[in-house]
């Protein structure tokens, strides 16, 4: 296993542009990290520079205790699994996977075990003798895992693997490269993995941590659950849960006793007294953030919440729940309600009055700037 440092990385293309801007980022020794983020972030980019198929234009990448920004990738003791399967379709499986280790003139003894072994890994010994156009889009993605085990690398790169399988199998697959990074781990095989994908589900499922990048930048690296409930700013608040946090302009106004309220869509929201006093006096234009599960439309209390009013936009049937699209006065918002709680809702009329429930505990603040920097951080 080796971990990896990254120091103020940087990519400037001939043209001028800067693709990554002076990127810090240490990865542990075993560890799955993801990198998520929109299109055009430059996540498989900086990928890319990790596996040497990018030059660096600024900064140090290390690999273990190894300087490697000058090495080629095969020097750098990297796999990397790419969206499409680049299997050669003259090859059977067999071969496909031992074509690596043949060029590197290994043992035909230790080809044939390390084969036969990522084989029993992935669960396709009975494939070792098809050829890729008889594989299935999930088969043929194991084959192409199977031919970054038999390598016995010291960090594995994945660049959006499961983005042309079906919704279905790529739910499985994620599961199994989950999995498989696990048994590799506790076998005390090489497993540190750096896996790229625009999709946040499959970060959170699959992630022991996530660096979230926007437009060349790391916006925040944490484990799933603490980019839920603590994002660092609007953007990553937005970007992690689905459906997305609402996040709203808004207006910190005084209340007295020291309480502050939140003014959005010609409504004022008392803060409980627990933001408050974590404000420290702050007023003024903010963004407000509250999750969708953090919103009740149920005609019964739900605890502490704040009941306001609000109006029925639309609904959407999402299988096991409900997404309830509102008004909060001015202010487009949704929740969501599981299927067999939503009573008459979805039968109403577009603009019918609904009664909300805010768990205004759960609320989060963010600057009104363009970085929109939380001002509740954890703690």
């Amino acid at each position: 296993m080796a971990h990896l440092s990254l120091k103020k990385i940087e990519k400037v293309y001939p043209n001028g542009f800067k693709a990554v801007h002076g990127v810090d980022l240490e990865i542990k020794d075993g560890e799955f990290m993801v990198f998520v983020g929109p299109s055009g972030c430059a996540k498989s980019t900086l990928l890319r520079m990790i596996a040497g198929l990018e030059s660096i234009s600024g900064g140090d990448l290390q690999i273990g205790a190894k300087r490697v920004n000058e090495l080629a990738p095969k020097q750098r003791g990297i796999a990397m699994v790419f969206q499409n399967y680049a299997l050669y379709p003259h090859m059977k499986v067999y071969d496909n996977l031992a074509f690596g280790l043949k060029l590197a003139n290994t043992p035909k003894a230790e080809v044939d075990a390390r084969v036969r072994h990522a084989a029993k890994l992935l669960e396709m010994e009975h494939l070792l003798d098809r050829y890729p156009k008889q594989l299935s889009g999930g088969q043929a993605q194991r084959v192409a895992v199977g031919r970054a085990i038999v390598k016995k690398p010291e960090v594995f790169l994945f660049d959006e693997p499961l983005s042309n399988l079906d919704a279905k199998l790529r739910a499985s697959m994620r599961v199994r490269l989950t999995e498989l990074h696990r048994t590799l781990r506790d076998s005390g095989q090489p497993a540190t993995s750096i896996y790229v994908t625009h999709d946040q589900v499959e970060a959170m499922t699959m992630g022991e941590r996530i660096c979230v990048l926007k437009e060349g930048r790391i916006q925040q690296v944490d484990t799933p659950t603490a980019l839920y409930e603590h994002p660092a700013n609007a953007f990553v608040g937005g970007f992690i849960g689905s459906p997305e946090m609402n996040i709203n302009d808004a207006e910190l106004i005084a209340q007295g006793d020291g309480r502050v309220g939140v003014r959005i869509g010609g409504q004022i929201l008392p803060l409980p007294a627990s933001r408050s006093l974590r404000l420290n006096g702050r007023l003024g234009p903010v963004k407000f953030g509250l999750r969708p599960e953090h919103i009740g439309v149920l005609p019964r209390p739900q605890g502490d919440t704040l009941v306001v009013p609000a109006k029925l936009r639309f609904c959407e049937h999402m299988g096991s729940e409900v997404y309830v699209h509102f008004d909060l006065g001015e202010v487009a918002m949704s929740t969501r309600v599981p299927a067999d709680q939503i009573g008459d809702i979805d039968r109403r009329e577009r603009g019918s009055a609904l009664e909300l429930h805010l768990q205004m505990e759960r609320c989060h603040l963010f600057e009104a700037d363009e970085g929109g920097a939380t001002l509740l951080p954890r703690g």
